[in-house]
């Protein structure tokens, strides 16, 4: 569930980004050590540093002038990766077709992983085809799902 930060930073990137060919992925406020608010983007071909230090520069002045964050804190703009967790419906869309991993919260005869060919995401179950065979899950199911590298 996302909180406040994350809902109000998604909302500004998504005005700033809007007219692009830009695509705003997730938005994540964390402590680990310290506080990182990351922002993921990505585009058809990829990004680059530039795309990354605009957004980043632009979203430093919407945060400085509404102050919303009142603890200190790391502001990361980058690509979500090649392994990227699919979370939105339209991540489900556009990796239709590409190999994915789901780790379970619990096992599934007798695996906490899968890896398949994503069908799609229909009434909120996932699709796969893992060798020749349709599994479906429950979003309830996922712990997470990430686009499988193979090497």
């Amino acid at each position: 569930m996302a909180n406040k930060v994350e809902i109000l930073v998604e909302e500004l990137a998504l005005e700033l980004l809007d007219g692009t060919e830009i695509e705003l992925v997730d938005v994540e406020f964390v402590k680990e050590r310290d506080w990182y608010l990351r922002v993921f983007i990505d585009k058809e071909n990829g990004i680059d540093i530039e795309d990354c230090q605009k957004l980043s520069e632009q979203l430093e002045v919407k945060l400085d002038e509404l102050d919303p964050i009142s603890e200190s804190y790391y502001l990361e703009v980058s690509s979500p990766g090649l392994d990227r967790a699919l979370k939105k419906e339209k991540d489900f869309v556009r990796h239709t077709g590409d190999k994915v991993e789901a780790s379970l919260y619990a096992p599934m005869n007798g695996k906490k992983t899968i890896v398949g060919i994503l069908l799609g995401l229909v009434d909120n179950q996932i699709k796969l085809d893992v060798d020749g065979e349709e599994i479906t899950l429950t979003r309830e199911q996922v712990a997470q799902i990430k686009l499988y590298l193979d090497f």
